[in-house]
């Protein structure tokens, strides 16, 4: 332990003050009585609200360590530590204790710090020391104190000699319930980021399982539209087979026709023949549903017009087979009905030579139709045979008179041309004709004949011809079927081709109708040909 003295003049009026330092701090005691003024009139430390603590009397019977817990707002021990520190670094800066104070300070930090004072356990001082002997005497003064009540009584006093202590606690108190305020935000906003963390796990595995299912049904859905493709495929295979196995022949002689010495173009064309005969197969046999649902419309909606009536003769009647709309606008939809039969050849020869049986009802096949992109080629090699290309005026009809070939079993037909399109049909003429070459018939409709036949005189007083008169008139006509009726096509962007079985022998009529134009005429490529 290291003491050090320091001594003034005894002599001078000034030299009364001696300071010792013992174990580091600093006792500086005054003359008994000499006090400066400033220390006689300097005021105590304010009071605390809530905080600093007052006299042991306002205690209200509590225990001095509880109360001073209370009043200061922390632990006795934390408390203790910051007067002690606050002692140790202060002293002789911010405040400077008197000499008994000091004594009595570091008197309380022995019995804290060593227990009650044994004159055994610590060494003897000098004789000279007079103040290791106070602060022995101050020491022992304190008895059996209580190792807690020496650091009440040591708060106490340092705040009673010190009026910067109670601040400095109280700064300690707000910046530790600062700390505390911050520690229960940081705690805060980790669980709400936990919470969030939980949340977003939680969406995250919503997502999977949603993406899960997802991935589930389109999997289910691509396998049954994989089944359904191959229902279908399956199903377009046999029909097409079935049909391939009717137009073989027919094809494979167009073919040869079109591409005489190459045989890869040739299959090329007949797949392209035979797939566009399927998809107009397949077009017209929906057609045909439409009509048989309209139909069974129809008849369910006159069973109950013929329920509602009351069992009176007059009451309305389903409608009949005949009443069934047709196809096309109401012409014979012969195409569309032949395509669901194949006629047989007995059939076709029972024909007569000046037309069909008069018992029997004409045995028509179903005609192939299709396209091919090669306008162009098509057209240069038409132009070559000026015969070929004819052109139809304005509003009139041109019909191309065709007679079947002895030797032939198949018409075939092919036209194009410029760049508008025009109405085609082919019809056939049961009659004998006198020559086997092709001519060309130019009408300003496709009704003119029959306009010719039922003239009527209008805002006249005029009758009209007599029925028997028309009647035999027309008996005496030949009898015409319907192949393929006329609409317009866009053969000004692709070659329009077609052929058809000989029902019997007859004139083929291939109609160009441009009736509908007022203000074009159009010129048309065409070839006729026949085939065994």
């Amino acid at each position: 332990m290291a003491t050090e003295v320091q001594s003034g003049d005894l002599n001078s009026a000034t030299s009364s003050r001696l300071e010792v330092s013992i174990d580091g701090l600093t006792l500086s005691p005054d003359p008994e009585g000499e006090q400066s003024p400033a220390e006689e009139s300097e005021p105590g430390p304010a009071p605390l609200e809530n905080s600093k603590p007052d006299a042991a009397g306002d205690e209200d019977g509590e225990t001095a360590k509880s109360a001073i817990e209370k009043k200061w707002g922390f632990p006795l021990q934390e408390l203790y530590g910051m007067a002690l520190k606050f002692f140790k670094d202060k002293d002789g800066k911010a405040f400077h204790p008197t000499y008994e104070e000091k004594l009595r300070l570091v008197a309380l930090h022995k019995q804290v710090l060593l227990g009650p004072y044994n004159p055994d356990a610590t060494p003897e001082v000098g004789f000279f020391d007079v103040l290791g002997n106070d602060r022995r005497k101050e020491w022992a003064s304190l008895g059996n104190m209580e190792k807690e009540e020496a650091m009440v009584e040591f708060v106490r006093l340092l705040n009673k000699c010190c009026n910067l202590f109670a601040p400095y606690v109280i700064s300690h108190k707000i910046e530790r319930e600062e700390q505390e305020r911050k520690r229960k935000e940081e705690e805060e906003r980790q669980r709400q980021e936990e919470e969030e963390r939980e949340r977003q796990r939680q969406e995250e595995e919503r997502r999977r399982l949603e993406e899960e299912e997802r991935l589930r049904r389109e999997e289910e859905e691509r396998r049954q539209a994989e089944e359904e493709r191959l229902r279908v495929e399956q199903q377009k295979q046999q029909i097409m087979a079935a049909l391939n196995a009717q137009t073989a022949v027919q094809f494979q002689q167009y073919a040869a026709q079109q591409y005489p010495n190459s045989p890869e173009q040739q299959m090329s064309l007949i797949r392209q023949l035979q797939e566009q005969h399927y998809q107009q197969y397949m077009q017209q046999l929906y057609q045909v549903q439409l009509a048989q649902q309209q139909a069974a419309l129809q008849k369910q909606h006159g069973e109950a017009v013929a329920a509602s009536a009351t069992g009176s003769l007059c009451a309305a009647s389903s409608p009949t087979v005949e009443e069934v709309p047709t196809l096309n606008g109401g012409q014979s939809d012969s195409y569309s009905e032949s395509m669901e039969r194949e006629p047989e050849p007995e059939l076709a020869e029972e024909v007569s030579e000046n037309g069909p049986l008069v018992d029997s009802p004409p045995i028509i096949a179903a005609p192939s139709m299709w396209t091919r992109p090669q306008i162009k080629d098509f057209k240069e090699k038409i132009r070559q045979d000026a015969d070929s290309v004819i052109t139809v005026g304005r509003g009139e009809v041109v019909t191309v008179r065709v007679p079947t070939h002895e030797e032939g079993s198949y018409l075939f037909w092919e036209f194009a041309t410029d760049y508008y399109d025009i109405g085609f049909g082919v019809f056939f003429e049961w009659t004998d004709a006198a020559s086997a070459s092709v001519s060309v018939h130019v009408s300003e409709s496709s009704d003119e004949d029959d306009d010719e036949e039922g003239e009527l005189c209008f805002n006249c007083t005029c009758e009209p011809a007599n029925e028997e008169e028309k009647a035999k008139k027309d008996a005496g006509k030949p009898q015409v079927d319907e192949i393929v009726p006329v609409y317009r096509r866009d053969c000004h962007e692709e070659v329009y081709a077609g052929s058809h079985q000989y029902p019997g022998r007859g004139v083929y009529l291939l109609k160009f109708d441009n009736s509908y134009s007022l203000w074009r005429s159009k010129s048309v490529y065409y070839r006729v040909y026949y085939t065994r």
